[in-house]
């Protein structure tokens, strides 16, 4: 059995079973991991989300910020962005079986044989890995078994830009949700930065990659990762995975295979933007 970890998908379907097919992946026998936001501005995101549900226990995902937006725009509390092609997922038969099925994935997973962490955006640098497992569960309970829509509708905006304990209610959640779902460059002091989404060399000298500031937490475990395709061809710390590499932009989707580190990549078959 192989372990295949893949970079964000963004409804870019036929480079995935280009992918799949070159690994010669079997459902039955091997794992194909996700690190969010299946969905999105590529022209098959209703095939992506059919596909990787219907894989079941072999496939695990987590949840991506286009991700949680299409939750929003199914809930009718968000248009759908310009740029997204998700109308066939509206258009659906089994949406509502999809939007649940989206719903109730978490935003952390570990593996339970190789231990590596994935998560869509990354760990926040004030939180031990028991923390940030606690914080992923305080949403997924709310999203999967609570008040989800008042969540979805009260989740978006940038503030706290910082972790503490006596964070509380939608504050405290958001922060989570932003972390796991959004976060690129942090200040030295930890605090979240939203505005920022260029390559490491051209951004300002006050903010740094978030897995570069001070924590042990990345080194205890390996972290993989999405959401960042800007990191393409960026040296990462040991134990540190970047897999966005940008598919849905006109690079090459990324696929990684645990237990021999091997990476294979497929480039993008066509123009999506």
């Amino acid at each position: 059995m192989a372990t295949y970890i893949v970079g964000d998908l963004q409804g870019c379907f036929d480079e995935l079973q280009l992918l799949l097919d070159k690994v010669r992946f079997e459902p039955q026998q091997d794992e194909l991991w996700l690190v969010g936001d299946l969905v999105a501005r590529g022209d098959k995101s209703l095939e992506c989300l059919r596909f990787i549900k219907g894989l079941g226990e072999s496939a695990k995902t987590v949840l991506g910020n286009h991700d949680l937006h299409l939750i929003a725009t199914a809930l009718g509390l968000k248009s759908v962005k310009k740029k997204d092609r998700v109308d066939a997922i509206f258009a659906a038969d089994d949406f509502a079986e999809l939007i649940d099925w989206l719903r109730h994935q978490p935003l952390l997973r570990q593996h339970p044989k190789h231990g590596f962490i994935m998560c869509h955006a990354g760990i926040s640098p004030d939180w031990t890995l028991r923390r940030a497992k606690k914080s992923a569960a305080e949403v997924e309970a709310v999203l999967q078994h609570g008040d989800y829509r008042t969540l979805i509708k009260e989740m978006y905006g940038e503030q706290p830009d910082r972790w503490s304990k006596q964070l509380k209610g939608i504050e405290r959640l958001r922060y989570i949700i932003n972390v796991f779902t959004r976060m690129r460059f942090c200040y030295a002091d930890h605090r979240l930065d939203f505005a920022c989404k260029t390559t490491l060399a051209e951004a300002p000298a006050d903010l740094f990659p978030w897995y570069e500031l001070d924590n042990a937490t990345y080194q205890q475990q390996p972290i993989l990762f999405g959401h960042w395709a800007s990191l393409v061809g960026e040296p990462m710390p040991k134990g540190i995975y970047a897999l966005d590499s940008g598919c849905v932009w006109g690079n090459y989707m990324t696929m990684l295979r645990w237990e021999d580190q091997q990476f294979f990549y497929q480039r993008a078959v066509k123009s999506y933007t």
